[in-house]
């Protein structure tokens, strides 16, 4: 299979993934969360968990779990004129259950629109306060009339479970590489689905072949996953992570984002800026005081798990963001496996960053090795002056990210030079 044909494969893969899943209602509990992660473990060898409401997860308690099955307001004609089985976003996430006849004044205090967004459909939820409300177009809001109004939201809200999915990948050593992205979003493409069908195709790669490290990935709702999962798991987090990625709005095909962790000196933010700083030098750089995913809770004081975040658009710099016009014309195939290979690379060169120390002194006699070409071209001479740049800067203390700033090569170029070093005795790896 040619190259093209094996890229054109996946993208077509993601976005047909993204396609199936886009349907779901997912919350923050419940069975749209089950099924989302059951269809990944199509894919990929997902384990499944199930946390029980009330369980005390840090300063937090698992909620109740909430799912729905209906949802709609009729007029005095009998028509629907918000129907949840058309757009799911239409009900306010863990709406309570309602079946009511009221005015339509009354009925305006349970709705949510944008004014400036008047073909918009808004996201909005209520996890942790009983209510219940209804989300339309404001153009559909300007056009209801005076007169009684029918109101049915048909969900349940009970003793139940959080539900996460997690995939361990063994490597040669225990030191880990973390990879976090969110299941709990209805109907939005790029917020939502992007970030786990990404992530999905990244562990099917990660799987198909032997890695130095591990690899702890985990696909869970947004803020209360992600304390619930630390809750768990944080003493072998905290031992074992090297660095980390929280993936979410990577499917448009706009610039790329990075937001750091909350110091910004971790390896991930290193291997991230110098993966971007190459390939995507236009990218839009943020700081942790705009952060908004979960690297507010793995960079949180205590925790303080070397976690940073790449996006295409950031979430909440998009127009389309938390509405239903985050839909599947938004997310592309160039985007999703944009995203993918940028993973990817960044992964590549944490799997081979090492510290590299020259075994001679002074300049090595780079002919005797076979190093020096014989014929000189102007590419044969870029290629032995970021040799000698590397061989300069290999002197024990810069692992090959440092060097790779320093004489401004993209560390998957180094590589071949390194491995030529390394087979004629030029240069070892310090232990």
């Amino acid at each position: 299979m040619s190259e093209m044909t094996y890229q054109s494969s996946e993208a077509d893969e993601m976005y047909d993934l993204i396609k199936r899943l886009f349907p779901i209602c997912r919350s923050i509990t419940g069975d749209g969360v089950r099924e989302t992660l059951r269809i990944i473990q199509e894919v990929i060898p997902l384990d499944i968990h199930e946390v029980p409401t009330g369980t005390k997860v840090f300063d937090w308690e698992v909620p109740k779990e909430w799912n729905i099955k209906d949802a709609y307001i009729l007029d005095e004609e009998g028509n629907k004129i918000v129907d949840f089985k058309e757009n799911n976003l239409h009900v306010v996430g863990y709406s309570v259950p309602v079946n009511r006849h009221m005015t339509l004044s009354e009925l305006q205090n349970h709705l949510y629109s944008l004014k400036d967004q008047p073909d918009a459909i808004p996201y909005v939820t209520s996890y942790y306060k009983e209510r219940w409300g209804f989300c339309l177009t404001h153009r559909q809001r300007e056009q209801l009339k005076e007169g009684m109004y029918h109101v049915v939201i048909d969900s349940e809200i009970k003793e139940g479970s959080l539900t996460y999915g997690e995939i361990l990948i063994p490597g040669e050593t225990s030191k880990e590489i973390f990879l976090s992205t969110y299941v709990c979003h209805p109907s939005m493409a790029n917020n939502e689905l992007s970030g786990p069908v990404v992530t999905t195709y990244l562990v099917k790669w990660i799987l198909g072949a032997p890695r130095k490290y591990s690899y702890r990935i985990v696909f869970i709702p947004e803020t209360i996953g992600s304390i619930t999962y630390l809750s768990r798991n944080i003493d072998e987090m905290k031992r074992n992570i090297i660095a980390g990625f929280n993936i979410s709005c990577v499917g448009d095909d706009r610039a790329y984002s990075f937001l750091p962790s909350r110091y910004g000196n971790t390896l991930a933010d290193k291997v991230a800026m110098n993966v971007l700083s190459h390939r995507h030098p236009d990218f839009v750089r943020y700081t942790y005081l705009q952060r908004g995913g979960d690297e507010r809770q793995y960079c949180s004081p205590g925790v303080d798990l070397p976690v940073a975040s790449i996006m295409r658009t950031k979430y909440g710099e998009y127009p389309e963001y938390h509405t239903s016009l985050d839909n599947l014309d938004l997310v592309t195939k160039d985007g999703l496996y944009g995203s993918l290979e940028l993973l990817r690379e960044c992964i590549t060169v944490l799997e081979a960053n090492e510290v590299y120390q020259v075994t001679c002194l002074g300049e090595p006699q780079l002919g005797k090795y076979g190093l020096y070409p014989t014929l000189s071209t102007k590419e044969s001479g870029k290629q032995v002056r970021d040799m000698m740049n590397l061989i300069a800067y290999a002197d024990g203390t810069n692992d090959l990210i440092d060097i790779s700033n320093i004489i401004g090569v993209p560390v998957l170029s180094l590589l071949p030079i390194v491995k030529r070093l390394l087979d004629c005795g030029l240069l070892e790896t310090k232990k």
